[in-house]
């Protein structure tokens, strides 16, 4: 197995093993795994509309906060507050697009997003800041802002933004121009989708032919070397990263209230900053293969729903299944490496 070949390996492997631990913990559970996996499969991709308007729609915040984690992994930068960051985006783009009913729809949806994209590089521009100068680890810090933004945004929408009547716990809806077009008619399928997959596509060339990608990639790989070959700032690029990722993160949140909701509600994201892990993970932190991994996981949550509805499984067990992607990254990836330094020392 060479090195260029050990990711895609990796995720197919790890995908095998996720499927037989699933359909093990399924039969174990009493739920026939054949029906269990066509009912969910069916739900995601039994029908055009199916694709277009629910499991597309589902995989946006998933490509987007995975190519963030992706980056961020690929930096060395251990980011895990790409839901906190999704949060901050939502906030600031709700805020913009409740003010934007003035003008018109080429500047309203930019002023959203940009909204959304500085917000979310904003709230990652304080773990970066302690760990840059205080030298305060990023896991623990990132993590904790998560809290920090789901609780603000629950505050934000039972008081100062919450819709006129006080009846629901959400915004009112943001103007009619500040929403983002359809990709699709008679779908849900928004711009959001085309503009993830065109940042993914930018994301790759960088990193792969530009001077900024592979200062990335080195300090990713390591710091005191890539110090220690000089001409290499590794504190602005672990900023850089910090920032950019918060900003991918953040645009999440500002497309699925542009796209998706028009609104602000508690519990906006059901953990998609949290999954965005394991689909950077499967990927192998490429960003044209967190596009195809963004689609797997997609189809996951699109089809829950079908899957609970067809063959009594709970909708929870999908969570259960993407856990176990995580761990199947983990152990293939480690296994894998461990042969490749096996035969380099028998080379």
């Amino acid at each position: 197995m060479s090195g260029r070949a050990l990711p895609l390996v990796s995720a197919l492997a790890a995908l095998a093993l996720t499927l037989a631990l699933a359909a093990a913990a399924l039969a174990l559970g009493g739920y026939p795994p054949g029906e269990a996996f066509g009912a969910l499969l069916r739900g995601a991709l039994g029908s055009p509309q199916a694709v277009v308007s629910i499991t597309l729609v589902r995989t946006v915040p998933l490509l987007l906060t995975g190519l963030a984690v992706a980056l961020a992994f690929r930096a060395g930068v251990w980011n895990i507050g790409a839901e906190g960051q999704l949060y901050a985006g939502a906030v600031a783009a709700v805020w913009v697009g409740l003010h934007a009913g003035a003008l018109p729809g080429w500047l309203a949806v930019p002023a959203v997003l940009t909204a959304s994209v500085t917000a979310g590089a904003a709230w990652a521009a304080v773990p970066a800041l302690m760990k840059l100068r205080l030298g305060v680890g990023e896991v623990i810090t990132t993590l904790l802002l998560n809290f920090v933004a789901i609780d603000l945004a629950a505050w934000l929408v039972h008081g100062p933004l919450q819709e006129p009547r006080g009846v629901f716990p959400q915004t009112e809806s943001i103007a009619e121009a500040a929403r983002l077009p359809l990709l699709i008619p008679d779908s849900r399928l928004h711009a959001g989708f085309a503009v993830a997959v065109v940042l993914a596509a930018v994301l790759a060339l960088l990193l792969r032919y530009s001077r900024v990608g592979f200062s990335v990639r080195a300090v990713g790989a390591s710091p005191p070397a890539a110090r220690s070959a000089g001409r290499m700032p590794v504190g602005r690029v672990v900023a850089g990263a910090f920032l950019v990722s918060g900003a991918l993160a953040g645009l999440a949140g500002g497309v699925e209230v542009a796209g998706v909701t028009y609104a602000l509600y508690e519990n906006l994201s059901p953990g998609h900053g949290y999954t965005a892990i394991a689909v950077a993970l499967l990927a192998g932190l490429h960003p044209v293969g967190v596009v195809g991994t963004a689609v797997l996981f997609g189809v996951l949550e699109g089809g829950a729903s079908a899957m609970q509805r067809s063959a009594g499984v709970p909708a929870a067990w999908v969570d259960g299944i993407q856990a176990l992607v995580i761990l199947s990254v983990l152990v293939v990836d480690r296994v894998a490496r461990r042969i490749l330094v096996a035969r380099g020392g028998r080379g």
